[in-house]
């Protein structure tokens, strides 16, 4: 068949390397069109604006280098990612076994973008694939990929003519180095990027010669037939996994950096709160994450991007955190030619950039027929340009701290069978729907990255069913809680190590006050806490004795002697409604324990109010949890305070010319079923801000008008008129 890609002008690569040759590579590489940090800092620690165009294999035959390039310096980005290689080779490799993309014929499409991208002093990022390749690759070098368990390689699901490579193997530590040195060799390329690796998704299990080997070697036994977090082999497994992938990762970081001091590897990371790779080892790693968190599937909260800025941040300690947009139609089903709605795409890049990440506009497909996408990123990245300064973040302005619970989310289950497995995430993300309605300020802290030096700035710290947790850490908590932190904590917290395995006491029983006096009861769904005494917990609860309580509870014993605040009502039949009444209406159980020791106070709630409000979304279950925050907090002022109508999410920084206040609007029907369809505005905002300084002006980017405000010593007020999809307040 006649090669489609030989009927279109193209560049040859005799063509490409005889101008790369001629114009040297420093001529190429022109500074970042915006700024960045100091003469030490790598380059990639200033960017703001990525862009990224993901063609296919079929893109050579009409793709037009000089047009998307013409694009991308419209939208004023800092670096472009463009395919290179892995699954396709985009340029005429002679890599064995790199398959050449079919459509290519003379052409060099790798070559001609990075020169169309040098030409414009972009930085320019080769983007691989390592996961995939073909069948001559299968039938050469068979030891190159993953095998199930009766040795029959495992091909992709929608192109089966495509087989898994198994990160253990030698494809991962010698045939993409080959890869990515040839590339080096011939192309001025700033880094690679590889596409859906390592993933901080679920961790497989691979029956292949190389596996074989680590599970008789390092593992000591056979492989189990599911990723089961009890079995021993498993956890071996996932150990000598993380070990491998970051062997991995530091030797591609040495490889992309042999021709180019400056050159860096990044990862494809991502996976909002559902991380079961360990993140904080990968980004012990990683020079620069990418989070590829690109839309929301239809039963997905809208901040479920500002999720994954906290995530990251909580790892990075201040590094480069990317985040990818994608610009077509994200979700289920997906469709990767036509656009995304452009509500919800202005919401996700308002989230990326709210939450301290930087954006990386993705479109797929060289050709589009569909181009509504191009004016969204254009008319966002060039605002951002216009107000780079104030993007420019130094540090967050919070005071409450969430625990991110890596090992609960990653293994915790419970239920199964004809009740619907819990999984870890859902107690945090109810604590952040109650966060959210509260108007709090908080960043994560992630359970590996405990200390006192990372718990210092804050004056409270929550931990939403943290299950699982090591010794140290529950000794990090407590010596928080000695120091004068407050603490809030939910239902099952520190029962078992990071593996799962139960403790034979509670290892934060002496901070909760509680001892734990029985398994786990539930679920029920008819089952209450009574208020035994009024509290500052209980304000707003008028007119009840009872309140909504957890699905699920663990049974405690307070240690200390005291009347407590709420009890146990057990669950009773729930229908018919003759029989909807409580067997037992009064217990001293405690549904809650509320201690004061020093500075510090501690709400502790044996049952899964936080999950149970995530998926009732009672008002009563919001109330009680912002009640405690509240009462941890000992009334004080907040560092930001936001009064008014709607459903916000806010976060306010320290930046170089001062502070910056994000509002993103969440007040939509669709705020947890995808996509936003249209805006609702709010109305006004009241803002009481207390700042380190002297404020001269307050600006509100997106209306782009001055407000007016008012300054009393370090408390700074003013109202922010309305809100459409998202609204900066720069203060200098």
């Amino acid at each position: 068949m006649k090669n489609p890609g030989s009927i279109v002008p193209t560049v040859s690569r005799r063509t490409f390397l005889s101008t790369a040759t001629a114009l040297p590579v420093a001529s190429l590489i022109k500074p970042l069109q915006q700024g960045g940090g100091g003469d030490d800092s790598p380059w990639y620690s200033t960017l703001r604006r990525c862009g990224q165009i993901n063609y296919n294999e079929i893109d050579p035959v009409k793709i037009d280098p000089e047009a998307w390039m013409d694009y991308w310096a419209s939208l004023k980005v800092n670096a472009v990612l463009v395919n290179g290689g892995g699954i396709v080779a985009f340029y005429p490799t002679q890599v064995p076994y790199h398959h050449r993309s079919q459509f290519l014929g003379s052409r060099d499409l790798l070559g001609e973008m990075v020169v169309a991208g040098k030409k414009r002093g972009f930085r320019m990022i080769a983007r691989m694939d390592c996961n995939l390749a073909y069948q001559e690759a299968l039938d050469a070098r068979p030891e190159w990929f993953e095998r199930n368990r009766d040795g029959s390689p495992r091909p992709h699901a929608e192109c089966p003519w495509l087989y898994k490579t198994c990160t253990f193997s030698t494809y991962f530590s010698e045939q993409m180095p080959a890869i990515y040195r040839e590339i080096n060799e011939h192309y001025p390329v700033d880094g690679f990027f590889t596409n859906g690796w390592p993933s901080t998704g679920p961790l497989g299990v691979c029956y292949c010669e190389s596996c074989q080997k680590v599970y008789r070697q390092e593992v000591g036994g056979i492989p189990p037939e599911t990723a089961d977090p009890a079995s021993l082999i498993y956890r071996r497994y996932y150990a000598a996994y993380m070990d491998r992938v970051l062997g991995i990762w530091k030797q591609w970081q040495t490889v992309a950096q042999e021709r180019k001091p400056d050159a860096v590897y990044v990862g494809n990371l991502g996976g909002g709160l559902e991380t079961v790779k360990s993140v904080k080892r990968l980004a012990d790693g990683a020079a620069w994450f990418n989070a590829d968190h690109q839309g929301r599937t239809p039963m997905t909260p809208i901040w479920n991007c500002a999720q994954q800025g906290r995530v990251a941040r909580s790892v990075m300690n201040g590094r480069t955190v990317t985040n990818v947009a994608g610009a077509y139609a994200v979700g289920r089903p997906t469709w990767r030619h036509t656009s995304q709605s452009q509500t919800e795409l202005k919401m996700w890049l308002a989230q990326v950039t709210a939450s301290g990440m930087v954006p990386w506009f993705h479109w797929l497909g060289g050709s589009p027929e569909d181009n509504r996408w191009r004016n969204i990123g254009r008319d966002f990245y060039t605002w951002l340009a216009a107000n780079e300064a104030h993007f420019r973040n130094r540090r967050p302005v919070a005071d409450l701290a969430v625990l991110y619970p890596q090992s609960t989310i990653a293994f915790y289950r419970r239920g199964g069978g004809q009740v619907p497995a819990v999984t870890g995430s859902e107690y945090l993300q109810g604590l952040y729907y109650a966060l959210i309605e509260g108007r709090f300020l908080f960043d994560f802290v992630h359970q590996e990255n405990l200390s006192a030096d990372a718990l210092a700035p804050y004056r409270a710290l929550l931990i939403p069913n943290a299950a699982f947790l090591r010794e140290g850490e529950c000794n990090v908590i407590r010596q928080y809680v000695k120091s004068g932190g407050s603490l809030f904590a939910s239902y099952e917290t520190s029962r078992y190590n990071e593996w799962g395995d139960p403790r034979q006491e509670l290892g934060l029983s002496d901070v909760l006050g509680a001892s734990w006096a029985g398994e786990v009861i539930g679920p029920h769904g008819n089952s209450y806490m009574r208020i035994e005494q009024r509290h500052e917990v209980t304000a707003g609860f008028d007119g009840t004795n009872l309140l909504p309580a957890g699905e699920y509870r663990l049974p405690v014993r307070a240690r200390e002697s005291s009347t407590p605040v709420l009890t146990v009502v057990p669950s009773f039949p729930v229908f018919p409604p003759e029989m909807v009444y409580p067997r037992t209406p009064h217990t001293d159980e405690p549904a809650a324990i509320f201690r004061e020791e020093g500075k510090s106070r501690v709400a502790y709630f044996s049952g899964d109010v936080d999950r149970t409000f995530w998926n009732s979304g009672n008002d009563d279950l919001c109330r009680i949890i912002n009640n405690a925050i509240h009462w941890l907090l000992r009334g004080a002022s907040a560092p930001v305070s936001v009064k008014g109508d709607g459903l916000v999410e806010i976060f306010a920084w320290e930046t170089e010319p001062g502070y910056a206040l994000h509002i993103l609007n969440y007040t939509n029907p669709n705020a947890l079923r995808a996509p936003f369809r249209r805006i609702h505005s709010i109305g006004e905002q009241q803002v009481e801000f207390r700042v380190g300084r002297k404020i001269s002006s307050v600006r509100a980017l997106k209306a782009d008008r001055e407000l007016s405000f008012h300054q009393q010593e370090d408390v700074l007020t003013f109202a922010v008129p309305s809100v459409g999809d998202y609204e900066v307040i720069a203060l200098t």
